[in-house]
């Protein structure tokens, strides 16, 4: 069965958080320099979106990390695809991501990464879904949207990889 996609958030919506969250961090950061982490490939969109904002001296990087394979359901199981390339011992970091669901992957990678002795981490997120925490409460410290528990795709997020390059948030209906 074909699956339709009904749009939750417009393209204008989305564009206007990322302002606002961009806004933020640079109040947060003045006079300081931030890494942001990307995660990929989903965060991929919204970290250049963000960067392109973001008005501190800024490096980037990113990582994949997946807890999902081609269903809809975190596998609960975090397996680290690419690691970073630049060093961040020392470092003001902000992870970013297209989503925090399950709350998995980011609270292994929180830990992972703090590992390496960065000053501060900070996690940012598009979308947040905190009904679906299983594992640990994930502390989001930059949130665009708080959304309800529906598969979403859009503006990097996919379904078995598809819809990634819709420039809005739409709901994946069955």
């Amino acid at each position: 069965m074909a699956e339709k996609i009904r749009v939750l958030l417009s393209e204008a919506e989305v564009m206007q958080k990322v302002e606002e969250i961009a806004a933020q961090i640079n109040r947060d950061y003045e006079g300081r320099e931030l890494t942001i982490i990307g995660i990929l490939k989903g965060a991929v969109f919204f970290t250049c979106e963000l960067a392109k904002r973001i008005t501190v001296p800024v490096t980037m990087d990113f990582m994949s990390v997946s807890s999902y394979g081609s269903g809809t359901e975190s596998s609960g199981k975090v397996k680290i695809i690419k690691d970073l390339d630049l060093p961040i011992e020392g470092k003001d970091v902000i992870i970013v991501e297209d989503i925090i669901d399950s709350g998995f992957t980011l609270s292994y990678l929180k830990g992972f990464l703090a590992q390496r002795n960065p000053n501060s981490i900070r996690l940012c997120t598009l979308l947040n879904k905190p009904e679906r925490r299983v594992k640990k409460e994930v502390a989001v410290d930059y949130e665009g949207f708080c959304i309800p528990d529906q598969f979403v795709v859009g503006c990097g997020l996919d379904y078995d990889q598809k819809y990634r390059n819709l420039p809005y948030i739409g709901v994946v209906e069955f």
